[in-house]
């Protein structure tokens, strides 16, 4: 590596908009502020909804269901 030529590599504060607060490594000089981190975004804590779009997702399911599932018959 060449001296004098790679930026400082700073501790930065990691703010986010949940209150959220970490301690990071960067070239900011300054804190952070982020609106998602992994403290609540839905993908990490597991809250991620399925949005269905004009019953794209039920439409999905239709046209990929596995041929066997029937319903069962019931006797009278």
């Amino acid at each position: 590596m060449k001296a004098g030529i790679h930026p400082q590599y700073n501790d930065t504060r990691v703010h986010c908009a949940c209150g959220s607060v970490f301690m990071t490594r960067s070239t900011n000089k300054n804190d952070v502020s982020v609106e998602i981190c992994s403290n609540c975004h839905p993908f990490f804590t597991g809250k991620h909804k399925l949005m269905d779009t004009a019953g794209r997702v039920e439409r999905f399911r239709r046209k990929y269901a596995k041929p066997g599932e029937a319903k069962p018959v019931t006797k009278q």
